[in-house]
């Protein structure tokens, strides 16, 4: 697969066209951001954990019969992907307090949700990504009734499948945030990455953070971390 042009930078990501008009390249980047953006850093060896953690974790989903983008892994940092038109919504999906709903509901970071909690938010960094909901996402277009639908219940089954393959590794799955993007034929797949960037991970055991919220409050180790996820995931 030749990778060409760039046609694409994010804050974690460049996307490259190939020889093939439906197929991308997708080079995850050492940089960190956090807080839409204002804060930036750098996370030595992150593209390559996230790269590949993604990967992994995205065979397994498709193996359970969610659809992705996934084509084929080409290198550390670099994958070939179906190109998709992304739906211009991040869900998050919760399973105990932490971070922003901690805030909002004034619940204690670590409190157990009685159950699964999604979210959608719509991806505007001008606007600080502001929480939506289904009538807002109807009414703007973003996706229709039946799409949210599909995206909830591929939320809801990724969750269930990455806690309990996660709890075999001693991680608890805190909370995650999931994009998804539409192939020319309009099927909804899951897109974008899943790894300690768009997840919270605790240690089952102790506790301790293993995700970028070691960047995102200056914890200190957040290379430590991601090479640990690594390490639990792939044995790296």
């Amino acid at each position: 697969m030749e990778k060409r042009d760039m046609i694409y930078e994010g804050k974690a990501k460049k996307v490259y066209t190939t020889d093939r008009e439906d197929l991308v390249v997708v080079s995850y980047k050492d940089d960190a951001t956090a807080f839409n953006g204002l804060k930036k850093g750098t996370i030595l060896g992150k593209g390559a954990v996230n790269n590949r953690m993604t990967n992994l974790l995205m065979k397994k989903l498709m193996a359970k019969g969610i659809p992705t983008h996934f084509v084929e892994e080409l290198s550390e940092t670099d994958t070939v992907v179906k190109k998709v038109a992304i739906v211009p919504l991040e869900v998050i999906v919760r399973n105990i307090a932490a971070g922003s709903l901690s805030k909002r509901l004034g619940l204690p970071e670590g409190t157990p949700m009685k159950e699964t909690v999604i979210e959608y938010c719509y991806k505007d960094d001008a606007l600080g990504d502001p929480m939506v909901n289904e009538y807002h996402i109807a009414a703007m277009g973003w996706a229709t009734r039946e799409e949210v639908v599909t995206i909830a219940r591929y939320a809801l089954q990724v969750n269930d499948f990455l806690r309990a393959y996660l709890k075999d590794l001693h991680v608890d799955l805190v909370d995650f945030k999931l994009e998804f993007g539409r192939l020319p034929d309009g099927t909804i797949v899951l897109a974008d990455e899943i790894s300690p960037d768009t997840c919270r991970f605790w240690d089952s055991r102790t506790g301790e953070k293993l995700d970028k919220d070691r960047f995102r409050r200056d914890l200190g180790g957040v290379e430590d971390a991601y090479r640990e996820m690594m390490r639990r995931l792939l044995g790296a």
